[in-house]
């Protein structure tokens, strides 16, 4: 069974909100760097990355129903910040609103009794817990070191780390 008009539109916006969030933290990532945060500028850069794999995931899974798949165009990201604190508030408010992008999905998934996308959506919708656990944590530890210049090195230098492991969706 070929995938629905709407869930078809959902996933394509979905695409381009994933592409989005990349280039946002992309973004970040590059003023990261310029406020000398390299290990932070790491952390975005393989944030980047996943979103990425996101979107992919969702574009490989609207072929695979049959599908087709339309690029728009990707809305231009802020690009200054006054603080890793302040990014990381962004980052927060972003996922959070990312996940109200992925429940939107389910729930249409749902009205059209698309239990193939359910079953796939599942997927993101646990991996937006995590997105936005991570970010908060992270948020926290930065508030905490705040007026602490060594605290904020160590944290960078734990966060420049980490490295981007290609997921497994669906």
């Amino acid at each position: 069974m070929a995938i629905s008009t709407k869930m078809e539109a959902a996933f394509n916006a979905q695409i381009n909100a994933e592409m989005y969030s990349a280039y946002l933290y992309l973004s970040m990532s590059c003023q990261a760097q310029d406020l000398k945060l390299k290990g932070i500028a790491n952390w975005f850069k393989v944030q980047y990355d996943e979103e990425i794999a996101h979107a992919m995931g969702l574009l490989n899974y609207l072929h695979d129903r049959g599908g087709r798949v339309i690029l728009t165009a990707i809305e231009a990201p802020r690009t200054e910040w006054e603080s890793a604190i302040a990014m990381f508030e962004n980052t927060c408010e972003h996922e959070a609103k990312v996940t109200g992008l992925i429940n939107e999905m389910v729930s249409l998934a749902m009205e059209e009794k698309d239990y193939a996308a359910i079953q796939f959506l599942d997927w993101y919708v646990k991996e937006q817990v995590e997105e936005e656990a991570t970010a908060d944590e992270i948020l926290g530890e930065l508030r905490l070191a705040e007026n602490a210049p060594g605290a904020l090195l160590m944290l960078d230098r734990e966060l420049g780390a980490r490295t981007f492991v290609a997921p497994v969706i669906g």
